[in-house]
């Protein structure tokens, strides 16, 4: 459908609304879990390393739910998007998926080893590496926009179009907010020594974040022409102000957090108020386009009657979803130490 007096609100923008919440939900959950990952190479003694695994074990695999939920909604609900995307981003979403793999399965083996535990360690700590950067330049290929043949509905670019330093930097950006996610999700789970190491990289990770998003933020709108009069056209350059003024804000009061007022949780909470707050951004630039800027989301959508079916299966299994994670979280609830853990 076309835009019709702003925006036309029908089954197609409810479920790209639900494949952005898909990705919003894994990047806030898995996002401290492979930031952890990262860190695990700044702490030598054995000890640690088991207490900073221990704290996401229960919950780490159902964190990547909402990555399949996210891979598998759009490939149902904008087959077009999909066939154009994936093309376009296959090398890094392909070296996510096999840091993914290494990973998931450090998780498990390196508790059952002595002698080659350093190489589960590796796996674990290359595996989150890997990962985070693929998934920071997939976003960024993204964004500067992907060569379509419009007539045949194709890729039309190269294999490394992708790689460029735009992409690059928002790879490393990508790194260095999940390390600061990781930092004080540790913060909060865990106590002495080990916490206040990481509440002491939490500072300089969140220095580096800021950085890197105005960094992000000021390069993006020159990418493309839809960009720059999205956020500086006319009264949205308000708007531009707005939000990072936001930013600024809430980064200020996650500092005060982390070393005034040496909370424990709320420097988390406030670190994944900055990840939405991105995000958000994000799917202002981006909207409606699902393809910057070639292809509208309804231009990519699946039939309507396809629509319904899977809005109906969404509408059962999202609630179970959501609602398990929760659980799940509620009982792993707390501090982790050497002597607990799920382990």
């Amino acid at each position: 459908m076309p835009l019709v007096d702003g925006f036309s609100f029908d089954l197609t923008v409810i479920w790209a609304f639900l494949i952005a919440l898909a990705v919003l939900i894994y990047v806030v959950l898995d996002g401290f879990d492979l930031g952890l990952g990262i860190l695990f190479a700044a702490e030598r003694h054995r000890g640690d390393r088991d207490v900073m695994m221990n704290s996401v074990a229960p919950v780490w695999d159902g964190n990547e739910t909402w990555l399949v939920l996210g891979g598998g909604g759009l490939f149902a609900a904008f087959p077009l998007a999909y066939s154009l995307i994936l093309p376009a981003l296959y090398a890094p979403i392909i070296a996510m998926l096999l840091a993914l793999i290494f990973r998931g399965v450090a998780f498990e083996f390196r508790w059952r080893t002595d002698r080659w535990r350093w190489v589960w360690d590796i796996a674990f700590i290359g595996g989150s590496l890997v990962a985070a950067f693929s998934q920071g330049v997939a976003l960024g290929g993204l964004l500067q926009g992907i060569d379509i043949d419009k007539t045949a509905r194709i890729y039309s670019g190269g294999w490394w179009d992708w790689l460029t330093p735009f992409s690059v930097t928002v790879g490393v950006a990508v790194v260095v907010g999940y390390m600061l996610l990781g930092a004080t999700w540790l913060v909060m789970k865990t106590s002495g020594p080990l916490q206040e190491r990481m509440r002491a990289r939490a500072w300089p990770l969140g220095v580096a974040t800021i950085g890197f998003i105005g960094v992000v933020s000021l390069w993006t709108p020159f990418l493309q022409e839809g960009y720059y009069n999205r956020w500086f056209g006319d009264w949205r350059i308000v708007l531009a102000g707005l939000v990072a003024l936001a930013v600024l804000g809430i980064a200020a009061a996650m500092f005060r957090s982390l070393t005034v007022h040496r909370h424990e949780y709320r420097p988390f909470v406030l670190a994944l108020a900055l990840f939405v707050l991105c995000f958000g951004g994000l799917g202002m630039s981006m909207f409606p386009y699902i393809v910057p800027t070639e292809v509208t989301i309804w231009e990519a959508a699946a039939p309507r009657a396809s629509q319904i079916f899977m809005l109906v299966g969404a509408a059962v299994l999202l609630p179970i979803i959501l609602a398990y994670t929760a659980y799940a979280y509620w009982v792993f609830r707390g501090k982790v130490d050497a002597d607990t853990g799920y382990h």
